[in-house]
């Protein structure tokens, strides 16, 4: 019971920081999610001003959806500032107990992963953007008229582009799990047809469902996964030539 005691006083510096972090994230996302509730009105204005559609119109189905899409701004802004800086927090706890090697890989992995989130959102929402004109002038050509939710029509932008933004960062943990020795890039290549069918089962579930719109989202990241088995054994075949 004493040595119990004893490890759980060991740790208390530690246990007590990672609360600390913890908190300070809590209190970031509450902040950013009241600037995205207040700030909801020039949020919808600015998105659909990029997103313009000329052949739809945005409608509420209720005289206090507004309300319930305000929130949801709030909750998205939230998540896409405290999420980094959790992230960052992390890091910063286990630094300590890295070697330098790691360290300078691990500070290497930070701009790229933020990279590919900027890169992944950025394209689901072009993919986006251009597949909703589609349907758009489908519907007007059928003799449809476009009255959509504003509450569907921006969670399906928002939510849609940060799942892919999140997708893109696959590569990242990939050569991670690489850098560990649990799998090898041979192991990549030669199950590439299950990624493969895991990448289009993947994006099958994101809006829109179209095929254009499926294959357009799916391709880069078999891009990236053959990037990643190419870079990977590049590093490897550069390992061995400095042992030898």
């Amino acid at each position: 019971m004493e040595d119990f005691k004893k490890n759980i006083e060991k740790f208390l510096p530690f246990l007590e920081d990672l609360r600390s972090r913890l908190y300070r994230v809590v209190i970031l996302f509450v902040i950013f999610f009241l600037v995205g509730f207040l700030s909801a009105g020039i949020i919808i204005k600015k998105i659909l001003n990029i997103v313009h559609l000329d052949q739809v119109t945005i409608a509420t189905s209720s005289p206090f959806q507004f309300i319930d899409v305000a929130m949801d701004i709030g909750f998205f802004l939230g998540i896409m500032v405290s999420v980094p800086y959790l992230i960052y927090n992390f890091y910063v706890f286990i630094m300590p107990a890295l070697t330098r090697n790691e360290k300078k890989k691990l500070f290497k992995s930070i701009p790229l992963s933020v990279g590919l989130f900027i890169v992944g959102f950025s394209y689901g929402f072009f993919v986006l953007y251009y597949a909703l004109e589609a349907i758009a002038s489908i519907n007007i050509g059928l003799g449809i008229a476009n009255f959509w939710n504003i509450g569907q029509f921006l969670s399906e932008i928002l939510i849609t582009s940060a799942l892919l933004g999140l997708v893109f960062e696959f590569p990242v943990l990939l050569s991670l799990i690489i850098k560990l020795g649990i799998i090898t890039p041979q192991t990549l290549k030669n199950n590439r047809h299950v990624a493969y069918f895991l990448m289009f089962a993947l994006t099958a579930l994101l809006p829109p469902t179209d095929v254009l719109s499926l294959i357009a989202m799916a391709l880069p990241l078999v891009l990236l996964y053959e990037g990643v088995i190419l870079l990977n054994y590049k590093n490897v075949k550069v390992g061995l030539i400095k042992q030898n």
